[in-house]
Order: C-alpha cells, then sequence, then structure tokens
C-alpha cells in the first residue's frame, strides 16, 4: 500500500460522508433560512422556533432518501472489504 492508494481510500471516503450528510444538512440549512425569513417579517425572536420544523424536515428527508443513503454506504463498503486484499500486497 503506497501514499496515493490511502490519498484515495481517504478522498472516497470523505466523497461519501459528503454525499450522505449532504442533503440533511442542506435541508436543515434551508428550513432554518425560511423560518429566519419569517421570524424576521413577523419580528418574533424566538431561538428555539426553528428546532422542531428542522427535526420534521431532516426526518423526513431522511425516511425518503434512506434506500439511496443505505444502497450508496453499501457500495462504499464492499469497494473497501473488496479491494483489502489488494492493498495489503
Amino acid at each position: 500500500m503506497n501514499e496515493q492508494m490511502v490519498l484515495d481510500i481517504g478522498g472516497e471516503a470523505i466523497k461519501t460522508i459528503i454525499y450522505l450528510a449532504g442533503p440533511l444538512l442542506i435541508t436543515a440549512m434551508l428550513i432554518g433560512i425560511v423560518i429566519s425569513i419569517i421570524q424576521a417579517i413577523t419580528q418574533i425572536n424566538e431561538a428555539t422556533l426553528t428546532f422542531i420544523p428542522k427535526m420534521v424536515a431532516v426526518i423526513v428527508v431522511l425516511i425518503v432518501m434512506a434506500p439511496w443513503m443505505l444502497h450508496t454506504l453499501e457500495e462504499y463498503a464492499i469497494g473497501i472489504f473488496g479491494n483489502m486484499g489488494d492493498w495489503i500486497r
């Protein structure tokens, strides 16, 4: 195993993490922006108001995206464990 293989494995891990966490983080960010705009318009300055809508939206996105996320994680794990013999040599 050389340095390039380690960098490739690390890069693939980071890319997979971004793919898996991205939809959830983007959803939470968009809901937070929408709630912030509504708070600015109505001048309601309640910091805890964004938690429930964010949690509900993230749970909905997680339920909808779960099959794709599991498939992506499965492909990554199969790739890691499948190539482990080549890396040891």
